[in-house]
């Protein structure tokens, strides 16, 4: 009876053993999965409100309509029907409104990581609707973006009531996409 009771203790041991170590590689795995999910991954999964403080002070929250690796475009709630936010991903602060899981970053497309976000900025310029470009520091310019290359935007500042003419323009300035944190288009009319 004494084996017998020994070896039961001895298997119950090893028994215990091996479920710890099991919920400690479980443990691990878990970790290093959810060190390879990405701010961007996270935003996929988004399926409500979205607040965003970024750096300098100014927060957007609405909806998420698309994002790639760089940016993403919010429609901005509580405001003017077809308001719109290009948030400049680097530039974000935090971020309220983000599940807690994300899909798998290994089924992201590659076009997510090609669309940068001169592509979305384009956009907005194409629009030739006015905007409100909040920078990093704090500032924000009112204005019409004129173009938009490779690493900045030129941005014709005039007042936001008014439509973009030339005798409207106040100054013109070359915005470089570090300096941004993000770009608000009003709908015109």
């Amino acid at each position: 009876m004494r084996w017998e009771r020994l070896l039961d203790e001895l298997a119950a041991g090893l028994d215990a053993e091996e479920a710890r170590v099991l919920d400690a590689e479980v443990a691990e795995r878990t970790r290093r999965e959810r060190g390879r999910v990405g701010l961007v991954d996270r935003l996929a999964a988004v399926d409500g409100p979205l607040t965003v403080r970024l750096l300098g002070g100014s927060s957007v929250t609405g909806t998420l309509e698309r994002y790639a690796a760089e940016w993403a475009l919010v429609a901005v709630s509580g405001s003017a029907q077809g308001v719109e936010a290009v948030l400049r991903l680097a530039a974000v602060g935090s971020l309220a409104g983000l599940p807690a899981r994300a899909g798998d970053p290994d089924l992201r497309s590659r076009l997510l990581d090609r669309l940068r976000l001169g592509v979305a900025l384009r956009g907005v310029a194409r629009d030739r609707a006015a905007v409100t470009v909040h920078l990093v520091d704090g500032d924000s310019l009112v204005g019409t973006i004129d173009a938009v290359g490779a690493d900045h935007l030129d941005l014709a500042l005039h007042p936001p009531s008014e439509l973009r003419r030339d005798h409207a323009v106040a100054e013109r300035r070359a915005v470089p996409f570090a300096a941004l944190a993000c770009v608000v288009s009003r709908p015109m009319g």
